[in-house]
């Protein structure tokens, strides 16, 4: 009795030992939406009316300034992709590495945008705001299912839309932070949405 006893503490203490080693070395993906699940890993900040409705959490109205989920862990190097769906009119897009979890911009985080209709293109849809324009011919998100994978290790920024990449880029503003979630107008939904540190 004392052997099996003795065994099965050890088997415990090895398989804490490769959980605690996973962890050190990065662990797996961490699902922060999937489907209608997932409002409560985040802090709301705005008016937006973020609902889980039709297999997302999804948003389509709110005040005069953007609404926002942000996580409430803040994150140095990671990995994230999303899966999102934005009307035609949408301005939306996923903010890296915040500064103030309560006052969301593209100055104090990474924007990775989704816009198709904004007024300067330069930094539409697949850009990062105000540090990487996005290629010309634009990308277009509006109106169908989207992936982006983005990765943020050290200084070096990637952004991939839909298999193509529209950013790779250095920039050694920002270290860590909160991941935001932005609406800003027409609709956003969010089916799956997954981080995970490198």
């Amino acid at each position: 009795m004392l052997k099996k006893t003795m065994s099965a503490l050890a088997v415990t203490a090895v398989l804490a030992g490769c959980a605690a080693m996973d962890s050190m070395m990065g662990g797996g993906w961490t699902t922060l939406i999937e489907g209608t699940r997932g409002l409560d890993n985040f802090n709301r900040v705005g008016d937006a009316n973020w609902v889980a409705a039709d297999g997302a959490i999804q948003a389509s109205s709110g005040g005069k300034d953007p609404g926002y989920l942000v996580t409430r862990q803040a994150y140095r190097d990671f990995a994230i992709r999303a899966e999102f769906w934005a009307s035609d009119d949408a301005n939306s897009g996923i903010f890296l590495r915040c500064q103030e979890p309560n006052r969301i911009t593209d100055e104090n985080c990474y924007e990775a945008n989704i816009f198709d209709q904004r007024p300067d293109p330069t930094y539409a849809t697949g850009a990062i705001v105000k540090v990487a324009p996005v290629p010309n011919p634009a990308p277009k998100a509006g109106g169908k299912w989207n992936t982006y994978d983005i990765t943020a290790q050290g200084d070096h920024l990637v952004v991939v839309l839909n298999g193509q990449k529209t950013v790779d880029v250095h920039d050694r503003k920002l270290a860590s932070g909160p991941v935001a979630l932005q609406w800003g107008r027409g609709t956003i939904k969010w089916r799956k949405v997954e981080i995970k540190p490198l």
